[in-house]
């Protein structure tokens, strides 16, 4: 089995490295390009202890924001027990086929042997093709032996109704997905993107942190929980606030028919069973009124298990490039301890059909 890369006691990081789609890093906003730099990055490569990539050069350490997977690989080479390859930066490495997911896009996940996430490129994918005996939808063939190939996210159906999110509330006085406040995007961009007076609607709200801050500046709001206990929380808290109203409800169930000029999204988009993402950005979208925004903070890390689960940019874009503007997109920089190295920012616009 592949070993798992271990999370690592740090001290307080304070730098970030960005790693773009191409596999390319940039420090300070300026292009790595030596390759030894770039290997002795992805050969430092850990987990936080909550869970962000880190890496460090000589006494430095770095957050690592990946727009995709840490590897990109791009050539190939098949083995008896393992395969090896060669990625960004020339790094290479091995990984066993049985390591390989398939996300909806039909590219190729894995982990290398040291637990390293990696994507095939186009061309190394279309490559593995040519070199296994045979393949299918779920599997493939190498030397006789046939290697189930699963889809990237289990499914995870206990997530679909209200008892498993009812049970935490019951059971845990305060989530850990609860802040007890609005997520610190919200409470710094907010003020800045000067919305007018707008219909906002929050899906996922829990206690209704969120929701109660659109209210308070002036906006209509409609927040949304599938939990009848975390409706009854936020109605406590927030009762004395107007112009906000909690909704017991499925949001999957809800009547979609572009009313509001904002959609909110906050730990909702990683709660949900991921195999329902491509649905909610449809729901998203539906809920729009055409020019309407988008806004979200959304968590990036790697993680197939959840709640929470994890998710690229890669992906989270794919879900929104054809229906939107971006208007501003980039890490969180700010956030807490706990979520730092993990929250992304985004503001799009809904196009309008022309």
């Amino acid at each position: 089995m592949p070993q798992m890369m271990k999370k690592n006691p740090l001290p307080q990081i304070e730098n970030f490295l960005t790693l773009d789609e191409h596999g390319t890093f940039f420090l300070d906003e300026k292009k790595v390009t030596s390759q030894d730099m770039g290997q002795h990055f992805l050969e430092n490569l850990t987990y936080s202890e909550n869970g962000s990539f880190v890496t460090s050069l000589e006494d430095e350490h770095y957050y690592v924001e990946v727009f995709d997977e840490p590897l990109l690989i791009q050539k190939i080479v098949p083995g008896k027990r393992t395969w090896g390859f060669v990625a960004n930066y020339e790094f290479e490495g091995e990984f066993e086929l049985k390591s390989l997911r398939l996300d909806e896009w039909d590219r190729f996940h894995g982990r290398t042997m040291n637990g390293l996430p990696f994507v095939f490129s186009a061309k190394a994918q279309n490559d593995f093709f040519n070199l296994v005996d045979d393949y299918d939808d779920e599997s493939v063939t190498w030397q006789g032996q046939t290697i189930q190939t699963p889809t990237l996210w289990s499914e995870s159906p206990h997530l679909n109704g209200p008892t498993w999110w009812s049970d935490i509330y019951k059971s845990e006085p305060n989530p850990r997905w609860n802040l007890d406040e609005p997520a610190e995007a919200l409470k710094d961009m907010l003020p800045r993107v000067k919305l007018a007076k707008s219909r906002v609607l929050v899906l996922g709200c829990g206690e209704g942190h969120d929701a109660a801050l659109f209210a308070k500046e002036g906006h209509s709001v409609v927040a949304v929980d599938i939990s009848a206990e975390a409706i009854e929380k936020a109605q406590k808290k927030y009762s004395d606030i107007g112009q906000i109203q909690f909704l017991q409800k499925d949001l999957f169930e809800m009547e979609a028919n572009q009313n509001f000029d904002v959609v909110f999204e906050h730990t909702c988009y990683c709660a949900i069973d991921p195999q329902r993402r491509a649905e909610l950005a449809k729901i998203w979208n539906r809920h729009l009124m055409p020019g309407g925004f988008l806004m979200g903070v959304f968590f990036t890390f790697d993680k197939y298990e959840g709640p929470p689960f994890g998710a690229t940019e890669w992906e989270i874009r794919q879900r929104l490039q054809k229906d939107y503007h971006f208007l501003f997109w980039g890490r969180w920089r700010k956030s807490l301890p706990r979520r730092q190295g993990r929250e992304l920012y985004v503001l799009a616009q809904k196009k309008r059909k022309s």
